[in-house]
């Protein structure tokens, strides 16, 4: 059978996302009991309780095809958010948003502009559909918009922006935003990735809604996955002109987003309670691991998501000595950061738990003056 003939050679150079394993193939693995798992930016308070008893209450319903035009999330998310609903397009997560506007918009041999490292589906999904990827080194861990501007050519079609960026926590503000929109060519689209929107806490963050109200293309994505803790049940949305929602709509799939996941995400808006609480566990436990790890003399990246970078000069190492202890982190070397590790902010346990294993693991100092 010949396989390698049949894709293209922009197929065959890709390198597919690498899943973790089950938290319980790894305890069986290596013999553990009672790990944790700080790797993949979960919200540790667990889903909305609203959102678990509506969907406990829908399961009888399962033999019903879903909503195809998600009509009444998309009414609750208009008022939440004070667009209208032609302004909205949901996704099976918004990596399904993702793929809608490279597969709508994108032509062959196009490109997409994105920082590097920034949100690991961008460079997969625009050479799947025939585009190249322009990738522009971060500066300071964070996006450098000037680069990314003078990156744009006659044949860039889209710009990603993760803001907070994936994996390294870090914002561009409003005044650089609003400095690249500005010049911004109106035949590119503007990709916005909010995924952690709900968990900032700066000042200087931009109202990317404002950006719909000018005469440039923008697509802004966000997520239940994340703060509302609908990961399992993938969920998001994208928020753009209804000339862009449009013609995304043609091109997706029907019946993309399941029953259960709008109905939870729907549930999940109504609970403040739940939000609340997840912002302030996501403060409080920054604030505890960044005087723990500054306390051992490790350099913390300064975040405004759910997760961190810190410096721990081996990455790799420090992954493995915290798996053995039952601690579950994100090593960065598939990023081109092997002096770092990724870690999710917990539950106040965990986040001890966590520190506790740091010091155990032989790590130097890596805070440099």
């Amino acid at each position: 059978m010949i396989v390698k003939k049949l894709v293209s050679d922009e197929i065959e150079a890709l390198i597919p996302y690498p899943p973790g394993k089950p938290i319980e193939e790894v305890e069986r693995e290596l013999g553990i009991k009672g790990s944790i798992k700080l790797a993949s930016n979960e919200n540790p308070l667990g889903p909305s309780p609203k959102a678990v008893d509506a969907v406990s209450k829908a399961i009888k319903n399962l033999h019903r095809y879903p909503d195809g035009g998600w009509h009444y999330l998309k009414e609750k998310l208009a008022k939440h958010l004070d667009v209208k609903s032609e302004n909205l397009i949901i996704g099976n997560g918004s990596n399904e948003i993702i793929e809608l506007v490279v597969r709508t918009f994108l032509r062959q041999g196009e490109e997409a502009v994105m920082g590097n490292p920034s949100f690991a589906f961008y460079p997969l999904v625009v050479p799947a559909a025939g585009g190249k990827n322009a990738l522009v080194p971060l500066k300071n861990l964070t996006h450098d918009l000037d680069a990314m501007f003078d990156a744009i050519t006659e044949n860039t079609k889209i710009v990603f922006i993760a803001n907070p960026n994936n994996p390294t926590g870090t914002m561009n503000t409003k005044a650089e935003l609003d400095r690249f929109y500005k010049k911004l060519p109106e035949d590119v689209i503007l990709v916005l990735d909010e995924a952690y929107y709900e968990f900032v806490t700066s000042k200087d963050f931009p109202n990317s809604l404002d950006y719909l109200k000018g005469n440039k293309n923008v697509v802004i994505l966000r997520t239940f996955s994340k703060i509302y803790g609908l990961a399992g049940l993938r969920v998001g949305y994208g928020i753009a002109s209804e000339r862009l929602v449009f013609y995304m709509n043609k091109v997706r799939q029907p019946f993309n987003v399941n029953s259960l996941a709008q109905i939870g995400a729907m549930a999940a808006l109504d609970d403040d309670e739940h939000l609340k609480k997840s912002q302030k566990n996501n403060q409080d436990g920054l604030k505890y691991l960044f005087n723990e790890l500054s306390a051992m003399g490790l350099e913390c990246v300064p975040t405004q998501a759910n997760f961190f970078l810190v410096k721990v000069e081996n990455g790799k190492a420090v992954y493995e000595g915290l798996l053995k202890q039952g601690v579950i982190v994100r090593p960065m070397a598939s990023y081109g950061l092997n002096a770092y590790i990724r870690v999710t902010v917990g539950l106040p346990d965990e986040n001890k738990r966590f520190v506790e294993a740091m010091k155990k693991t032989g790590i130097k100092e890596t805070r440099y003056e």
